[in-house]
């Protein structure tokens, strides 16, 4: 009969660290400064799945609860952080996916709101902005910025939604595809390149 692994001392120690912290809103991860204590084997995939050594982590209040850490660092570098310790993780895309969103009014007046994988509820305005890229396969990708750097990319489903609400428009005197939300029009892309 096979035992259950023996609990990661690393995740542990993380828990542990935030075990006193009050449970209502975010940690104030940007007023800690603990020492950084290197890599930790923590890895947030392009669809959202978090893993630790290589598996999945199916906890989803363990997920959440390290999303609710996770910081950018100046650097570039994402970590989680408590008090005591920060310790690096890898991202392949980005921290989160955007993977529902409500859309209310049209135009200059349009309000939309999305709520992530890690049920973060998010208001696009102009500290939550949209940013579109184009991936390797040419195809457009929207994200949506969460907090502190970190970033949701939104489904391919909305995005597809996304596009349905674009509009163009003329800014220094070049046409764009964009789309207003949060009283700011977010481009997607020039005109004449879609």
């Amino acid at each position: 009969m096979s035992e259950d692994p023996a609990p990661d001392p690393t995740l542990s120690r993380l828990s542990a660290a935030l075990g006193d912290l009050p449970k209502r809103g975010l940690p104030p991860v940007d007023k800690w400064d603990p020492p950084y204590c290197g890599p930790i084997d923590i890895r947030i995939a392009a669809d959202g799945t978090w893993h630790h050594n290589g598996s999945p982590i199916r906890r989803e209040k363990l997920v959440k609860l390290f999303a609710s850490i996770l910081r950018r660092e100046p650097d570039g570098r994402v970590v989680l952080v408590t008090p005591v310790e920060s310790v690096g993780i890898t991202v392949e895309d980005a921290a989160f996916v955007a993977v529902e969103m409500a859309v209310d009014g049209e135009g200059e007046g349009r309000r939309i709101s999305f709520r992530t994988n890690v049920d973060d509820l998010v208001s696009v305005d102009s500290e939550h902005a949209l940013r579109f890229e184009q991936g390797p396969d040419g195809a457009l990708k929207p994200y949506l910025h969460v907090r502190r750097g970190l970033w949701a990319r939104v489904t391919r489903a909305l995005t597809y939604d996304l596009v349905d609400l674009a509009e163009e428009r003329v800014i220094d005197g070049r046409p764009w595809l964009g789309l207003w939300a949060g009283g700011i029009f977010h481009t997607i892309a020039p005109a004449e390149a879609a």
